[in-house]
């Protein structure tokens, strides 16, 4: 029995032990002095709604809090690493639960990080600072391109994709409520576009994998007709086909039986209670020129709004086949969003997460390059995801090359979670990641959807206040020479250095990927 039912049975057992009891001796409801503080502290826990763990686990929740107060701030500094080996600070998890509940996030005693070791990075500062004025909008992006007829002004943070039955439901309209109350959008991930994604009308990016989920025929073909049926609702405001994402590329998935329930089925398209492979490549296309026309007819039959893919780079050649595919047609996604190796998922083979997948930097520098050396880059937008937290995370994205960046593992730090890292077990204490529907009660929308805009309005802020600091006003004045990185105590570069630019039109007639070799040689 969960703990929350748990509480209920037994705290109404020992008041009804304790009064029919006291009837023939009064001496037992001294026991109440006991028992009676704790059972209301319970029911208070119960019918909160600010923080899951303690509606979920009622009394016993309070002692996660409890440590949290007692342990030594120096613990602040440590860094922890999730059960893949791969690092994640606790400092920015700390800043995520700060921004989103509205509390300060300064800091004293200056730096927390160490400015001498390896891989320390910063941006140069102007003497020429710009004053910014918080009141008005943040900075936006216009996506799509000289086939676009429904072009859509993204905010340069979204929500990265996150399907339904990996998320809980509340999880899922706490973060479209959150869109919706600061004007971002929110990616539907490869599970399908559910009621949930549509409830409170935030904006919405479907994304559709390699099951063709909710767009897709009974043999697991994509369904243009289906397609259509979704693409041209008003929430729907971009398209997103994911070729590969950077948590497990390459790689697909299988929906056990038992969790294909009829509501799940119903939003994937599927027969309830029956086994769904998503293979790992599309059956739609089997090459650029393929993927191109699957986009344009994606496009058309949305009514002309911005189309896109998603891929994690690999092979470089097959990049660039794409990009001479787009002259050769000269048909052109709208959008490329660039998934780092470093991308995070509830459940992914160790080998993929941790040895499948270039990084976001790498990748998006060279997908980035390859446009421009294809004198592409100015109808296409790149989308940068993997591990963006702050606004220097997002100056960093943007000043490799990319227009705007999604957010996954930000935004589930906001909604609740705390990193149990149960998302593949369906036991997410804070209710989160889980279809157990005890514990995804404990997850209030109203409460969560506040946090969720909170964090994003912050987090921009902090990105406006970043770029004012180095003297300029407009993201689009981002360059790779504004970061610097420690290569060793004595060693400095740009990024323009690290990863140095292409010229307009270079790999016209030529073989990028040879060139990029030779510089790497060189």
């Amino acid at each position: 029995m969960k703990a929350r039912p748990a509480f209920i049975v037994i705290s109404i057992a020992i008041i009804v032990l304790v009064a029919v009891t006291g009837i023939w001796h009064p001496r037992i409801w001294w026991t109440m002095v006991l028992f009676g503080p704790l059972i209301y502290v319970g029911y208070s826990d119960i019918l909160q709604r600010k923080h899951a763990i303690k509606r979920n686990f009622p009394v016993i929740g309070h002692g996660r809090f409890m440590l949290e107060k007692i342990r030594p701030e120096i613990m602040q500094y440590f860094v922890e690493t999730d059960t893949a080996g791969r690092p994640f600070n606790r400092i920015l998890r700390s800043m995520v639960y700060q921004r989103a509940k509205k509390v300060t996030d300064t800091a004293p005693f200056g730096t927390q990080l160490d400015v001498y070791q390896t891989g320390y990075e910063w941006m140069d500062h102007s003497m020429y600072a710009h004053k910014i004025d918080h009141s008005g909008p943040h900075p936006r992006v216009m996506v799509g391109g000289p086939d676009c007829k429904k072009p859509y002004s993204a905010s340069i943070l979204n929500s990265s994709a996150m399907s339904y039955g990996s998320l809980s439901r509340n999880a899922v309209m706490a973060i479209n409520k959150g869109a919706k109350m600061d004007n971002f959008a929110q990616n539907t991930g490869e599970g399908g576009l559910s009621q949930y994604h549509l409830k409170y009308g935030g904006d919405v990016i479907w994304q559709i994998g390699t099951g063709y989920f909710g767009a897709r025929n009974k043999d697991g073909t994509f369904s243009e007709t289906e397609f259509a049926k979704r693409a041209t609702l008003e929430s729907v405001k971009m398209i997103e086909l994911k070729i590969s994402q950077g948590a497990k590329p390459g790689h697909g998935g299988i929906l056990p039986a038992s969790k294909n329930t009829p509501e799940i089925a119903e939003i994937r398209g599927v027969e309830p209670y029956t086994e769904v492979q998503s293979p790992p490549a599309h059956t739609a296309f089997s090459n650029p020129t393929e993927l191109l026309q699957l986009l344009k007819r994606m496009r058309d039959a949305s009514g002309g709004k911005p189309v896109g893919f998603k891929i994690c780079i690999g092979k470089e050649s097959e990049f660039v086949d794409i990009c001479k595919a787009m002259i050769a047609t000269g048909i052109k996604p709208d959008f490329i969003t660039i998934d780092g190796g470093e991308g995070g998922t509830g459940a992914a083979p160790v080998e993929f997460s941790n040895y499948i997948g270039r990084p976001l930097r790498d990748g998006l520098s060279f997908a980035y390059n390859t446009l421009v050396g294809y004198d592409l880059k100015k109808d296409i937008k790149l989308i940068g995801s993997g591990k963006i937290v702050n606004g220097f995370h997002i100056a960093r994205t943007l000043a490799l090359g990319a227009d705007m960046c999604n957010s996954a593992r930000a935004m589930m730090l906001a909604v609740g979670c705390i990193q149990a890292l149960q998302c593949n077990n369906n036991t997410c204490p804070t209710g989160v990641a889980t279809q157990d529907e005890t514990l995804m009660k404990g997850l209030d929308v109203e409460s969560k959807s506040n946090r969720i805009a909170n964090f994003h309005h912050a987090t921009l802020n902090s990105f406006v206040e970043l770029i004012g600091a180095l003297g300029i006003s407009s993201p689009s004045e981002l360059n790779r020479t504004h970061i610097n990185r420690r290569m060793n105590i004595s060693t400095i570069k740009r990024y323009d250095e690290l990863y140095p630019y292409t010229r307009k039109g270079e790999y016209i007639g030529k073989d990028p990927v040879a060139v990029s070799y030779v510089r790497a040689e060189a």
